[in-house]
């Protein structure tokens, strides 16, 4: 009788253990997937935010045919706001691609090759921030600079001053061209990641891809053409497309599983 009680007793024991371990295995899964769709809300809103705050901000930069030199430098020269207007977009850049990188950290990995493609998209993320650091230099400060010289410069400096300029021009169109590959390519193999994710809809991967080409789109023709009508469709649509696969995201980070 005592052996009898003794293992029923033993039973009961390993049966409550058993027990409180997977009722708590469960407790900590909740919990990982409740940080998860928080983290996926978080870089939804900053992605959103961030473009929108950058497409209102633009609106505010001096316009023209950005090709045709001699019209939009002077256009450049007499804009009060050229400073400011560029320290919000690296604001505002920052906090987009701010988003892009809470993304990678909010998706569930399925497998060795959404987490590779996951790493190296945030890293290419963080070169392309780097990159358009380097573009609001230019833009933001050297082109500027040079615009201003030209025209407030002699008759017989003119000449000099606007070439001057407009290397500084193509220099920024070089280094506008490579920050869109980078980016592009950071939407690419971040779009292959969240279309391997679990619980995420694929289709929002499929639009990150397209905004990646996009920016290619961007690249391409800011290296090859400068900007051009082609360059400013490529901004339009990758624009549009990034808020539309934002939005979206918001959906799986409000559902309960």
């Amino acid at each position: 009788m005592a052996l009898d009680t003794f293992l029923d007793s033993l039973g009961k024991t390993q049966t409550l253990e058993t027990a409180a371990w997977f009722e708590g295995r469960t407790v900590v899964e909740n919990n990982t997937e409740s940080d998860r769709r928080l983290t996926l809300r978080l870089s939804a809103w900053l992605l959103l935010l961030g473009q929108i705050l950058y497409v209102i901000v633009t609106l505010f930069h001096a316009g023209g045919d950005a090709n045709n030199h001699p019209v939009i430098f002077e256009g450049y020269a007499a804009s009060g706001t050229w400073t400011i207007v560029h320290v919000a977009q690296f604001a505002c850049t920052a906090i987009f691609l701010a988003g892009l990188l809470t993304l990678f950290f909010g998706l569930d990995f399925q497998g060795e090759t959404a987490k590779w493609t996951g790493r190296f998209g945030a890293a290419l993320t963080v070169v392309a921030f780097a990159l358009y650091g380097v573009v609001l230099a230019v833009d933001g400060v050297a082109l500027k600079r040079a615009v201003n010289a030209w025209v407030s410069a002699p008759e017989a400096e003119k000449a000099a001053r606007f070439a001057a300029a407009e290397t500084v021009r193509w220099l920024e169109w070089g280094a506008r061209s490579y920050e869109a590959f980078a980016l592009g390519l950071a939407l690419a193999l971040l779009a292959v990641t969240v279309a391997l994710a679990a619980k995420i809809p694929r289709p929002i991967a499929y639009l990150m891809a397209l905004s990646g080409l996009a920016y290619w789109l961007q690249g391409w023709t800011a290296g090859s053409e400068g900007f051009s009508p082609t360059h400013v469709i490529g901004i339009e649509a990758a624009e549009v497309l990034n808020v539309i696969w934002a939005i979206w995201l918001l959906v799986p980070s409000w559902k309960r599983h």
